[in-house]
């Protein structure tokens, strides 16, 4: 792309950010207003160029967030690296890779389409492909302009049994696909504003990146792995839409004489055209090793009916399953909307949800 000249802006919220760009051969300056914006590279220009950002508020002016990298397209991010999401825009740094197991649907090989069954719906055989994610820190300042678009604490993890809360979050915390990270460098000592900064992470000047994983970082990883472990994800395409679906197991605990199951699943809804749409409904069908199976309909989900735009093409979001049995699976379709009011049902890939078959105890929130 070197040569080539162009300007593209990415939306965080409500704002739009901009950049400064070099020569092909020179660095990309990222800059924010303010310093609370982030924002994909673009082709690199002969002549430098400076993109204002549109609603930028009056006297801001534009801020050296650092210098983007070359994406890699082979090999994995260390921990350490500062990125900006490619799709919603903030700033953040990797802490460690997960190796998963990723099911497209969207390129399973043509096999002769099945009849429904508690593992999904009328669904092709679909073998899984290795893909990294990573767990990542976001900048706080960055949360405020993304929370529209993708919840900023949908991590969640059991609280202890003593605990009135059923569930918590760890605010700031996410799992981003190789593929969304955008690499860049900076000279600032603590670059990202997030209270696990520093307690994970260690200025190194000789390390490239300079930011390596203290022992509070190891440990907290190893304690935590059965319930922070990224393993599955599904992938599904209907009319454009784009659903795909990660599940996490979080624990068991026991309640009236009973065992009760509980996962989290994350769900990113991406519109890969232009045409608006708005998410209205959802229908879930939950199937129990136990032998039941329940179907849940509402309004939106979480509370939202997102629209999904050109300008602001995806949403993102975490919700939670308990099932009285050690494994199920979860399938559906999700009501999209268009501006002529007519309606389209996107399919939610199937997806098993399975328990750690070697618990010996239940989870006591989450260990440092």
């Amino acid at each position: 792309m070197a040569g080539c000249v162009a300007r593209r802006a990415l939306a965080v919220g409500s704002r739009w950010w901009s950049r400064s760009l070099t020569g092909a051969r020179g660095p990309r300056s990222l800059c924010a207003a303010g310093g609370t914006g982030a924002f994909p590279p673009a082709a690199t220009t002969t002549t430098r160029r400076h993109l204002s950002s549109r609603n930028r508020p009056e006297g801001k002016v534009l801020e050296t967030v650092g210098v983007f990298e070359v994406p890699k397209q082979n090999g994995k991010y260390e921990t350490g690296q500062l990125f900006l999401h490619s799709v919603f825009g903030y700033r953040g740094v990797v802490l460690f890779p997960w190796q998963a197991r990723l099911y497209d649907r969207d390129v399973a090989s043509a096999a002769p389409e099945k009849a429904e069954n508690p593992a999904g719906h009328g669904s092709k055989e679909v073998k899984g492909k290795t893909h990294t994610y990573y767990q990542v820190l976001i900048d706080a300042r960055d949360c405020p302009h993304i929370s529209q678009r993708s919840q900023t604490e949908a991590v969640t993890f059991l609280a202890n049994h003593d605990d009135s809360r059923a569930l918590y979050a760890i605010p700031g915390l996410d799992y981003v696909s190789h593929e969304d990270i955008l690499p860049y460098t900076s000279t600032d000592q603590v670059p990202i504003q997030h209270e696990l900064f520093e307690r994970f992470l260690l200025y190194d000047q000789t390390k490239a990146p300079p930011f390596v994983a203290r022992e509070t970082l190891r440990a907290w990883q190893e304690k935590n792995h059965p319930w922070l472990e990224l393993s599955d994800v599904h992938r599904e395409t209907t009319e454009n839409i784009r659903v795909t679906v990660i599940p996490f197991y979080m624990g068991m605990r026991e309640a009236q004489n009973s065992h009760v199951y509980w996962w989290r699943y994350c769900i990113r809804l991406e519109n890969l055209d232009s045409d608006v749409v708005q998410l209205r409904e959802r229908h879930w069908r939950i199937f129990s090793l136990s032998g039941t199976l329940e179907t849940v309909r509402g309004r939106g989900v979480v509370g939202r009916e997102p629209v999904l735009s050109k300008e602001q093409p995806a949403f993102q979001y975490s919700s939670h399953v308990s099932l009285q049995a050690s494994s199920g699976h979860m399938w559906g379709t999700f009501r999209f909307e268009r501006p002529d009011g007519s309606h389209f049902d996107v399919r939610i890939p199937p997806f098993s949800l399975e328990s750690n078959k070697d618990e010996k105890t239940p989870p006591s929130g989450l260990h440092w």
